[in-house]
C-alpha cells in the first residue's frame, strides 16, 4: 500500500504561513486514491473526477461538503449469455460494460464515465436471464441487463448470441453482446457479430467433413479457432476488481463435437464459459458471470443440447458512507461488502436499488 506524501511549506514568519507558488494536490486516478494508507484531513486531486477531495476518516468526500446527497458510483453491468447449438456451436457471452477506473470494457474497450447517483432516488435494475435451450436445435440469445432512472444515462447491455445447430437454417451463430458460434458438419456456419464496445465475435465452425462448433465470443480475447480433430474453445472473459479483488467474468461457450467421428468438443473460455459437449449436452454458463453455455454434442444417433447461459449481474461501488437497500424483487446473496474506502454491491435480480447517508 502506498502512503499520501504531505506538502512541504516553503515559507513561513511567525503565526504566518506563506506560499511563493500555487499550491499543487498530489493527483490520483480512483484507483490509485484508494490504495492509499489515509488518514482524516489527507487531500489529493481526483483525476477520475476532476475534483479535489479529502478524506474525513471513513471515506474520500469532495472538498466543499461534508455528506453530499449527489455521490459518483462506478459499475460492471452484464447482460445474459448465449446458450449452444446442438451439436454446434457456442453460445456468446452476455454484453460487459465498466466505468471501473482503469479497466477494459467488453472487447477491450475503454472505461465508461461513472454514474452521479442521488440519494434517495429509486434506479431499476434488470438483470437478464442466461439464454435456455431446451432442444437440439439452435440455440438461443441471452436477454439485456441494465440499470435506468431519473438523472441518469441508461447503462443497457446486449444480451449474448445464440450457438449454431448443423443444418443450413441454422449453421450460422447469432449475433449478441458476443457473437454465438458456428456449427461445423458440413456448413460450416458463420460466427455471430459481437456488439460494439460489450463484446467479440464468435467463431466459424469447421464445415470440412466432422461436426466442429465454433466458440462463442467474449468479453476479453477472441475463441480457438476448430482444428481437424478439437471443436473451438469459447473466448476468454474480461478480469475486474471492482468488488477488491480479481474476478474474471463473461467467458465465451465452448463449441460442440461429434464423438462418433472421434472429435474432441471446445473448452469453455475463462470467466464461466460452459465446455462444449463430445457425446452430451454442453455445459452450462456460470450464473452472474454472462457467460456462454457450450454446443452440445453427439453420439450416433443421440443429439445433445446446448449448454443454456449464464445470467448476468449489475455490480455498483460507491463511497462507504452511502448505504444501498435493494426493493421490488432485487436480491444480492452476500449483500453490501466493504472494500478500502468503498462499498459495493452486486445485484442478482431484477428490481429496485435506492441509497441514503
Amino acid at each position: 500500500m502506498s502512503t499520501l506524501e504531505t506538502n512541504s511549506i516553503g515559507k513561513y514568519s511567525g503565526n504566518n504561513v506563506s506560499i511563493d507558488d500555487a499550491l499543487n494536490l498530489k493527483s490520483y486516478d480512483t484507483a490509485g486514491r484508494d490504495a492509499l494508507t489515509s488518514v482524516a484531513g489527507d487531500m489529493i486531486y481526483n483525476t477520475t473526477e476532476n475534483k479535489p477531495q479529502f478524506y474525513n476518516g471513513s471515506s474520500w468526500v469532495d472538498t466543499g461538503s461534508s455528506i453530499s446527497s449527489t455521490f459518483y458510483a462506478e459499475y460492471l453491468v452484464i447482460a445474459g449469455g448465449g446458450s449452444g447449438g446442438g451439436v454446434g456451436g457456442g453460445g456468446g457471452a452476455g454484453g460487459y460494460r465498466t466505468s471501473y477506473a482503469g479497466e477494459s470494457s467488453g472487447a477491450n474497450s475503454s472505461t465508461e464515465t461513472p454514474l452521479q447517483l442521488t440519494v434517495g432516488t429509486n434506479y431499476t435494475v434488470t438483470i437478464g436471464a442466461g439464454a435456455t435451450n431446451s432442444g437440439t436445435g439452435a440455440g438461443s440469445q441471452g436477454n439485456t441487463t441494465s440499470i435506468a432512472g431519473t438523472g441518469i444515462t441508461t447503462v443497457s447491455t446486449t444480451g449474448g448470441g445464440r450457438g449454431g445447430y448443423i443444418t443450413a437454417a441454422d449453421d450460422d451463430g447469432g449475433a449478441g453482446g458476443s457473437g454465438g458460434g458456428g456449427a461445423g458438419k458440413y456448413y460450416g456456419g458463420s460466427g455471430g457479430t459481437g456488439t460494439a464496445n460489450e463484446g467479440n465475435n464468435g467463431g466459424a465452425g469447421n464445415g470440412a467433413n466432422l461436426a466442429h462448433g465454433g466458440g462463442g465470443g467474449a468479453g476479453s480475447a477472441g475463441q480457438t479457432a476448430p482444428s481437424t480433430s478439437q471443436s473451438g474453445a469459447g473466448g476468454n472473459g474480461l478480469a475486474s476488481t471492482i468488488t477488491g479483488s480479481g474476478v474474471t467474468r463473461a467467458g465465451g461457450g465452448g463449441g460442440g463435437a461429434d464423438a462418433f467421428d472421434v472429435v474432441t468438443a471446445g473448452a469453455g473460455g475463462s470467466g464461466g464459459g460452459g465446455a462444449g459437449g463430445d457425446s452430451s449436452g454442453g455445459t452450462a454458463g456460470t450464473a452472474f458471470t454472462g457467460s456462454g453455455g457450450g454446443g452440445g454434442g453427439r453420439s450416433s444417433p443421440t443429439f445433445g443440447v446446448g449448454g443454456n447461459g449464464g445470467s448476468g449481474v449489475v455490480i455498483l461501488r460507491y463511497p462507504n458512507i452511502y448505504t444501498a437497500t435493494l426493493s421490488g424483487g432485487a436480491t444480492s446473496t452476500a449483500g453490501e461488502q466493504t472494500t478500502n474506502n468503498d462499498k459495493y454491491i452486486q445485484i442478482e435480480a431484477t428490481g429496485t436499488v435506492s441509497f441514503s447517508i
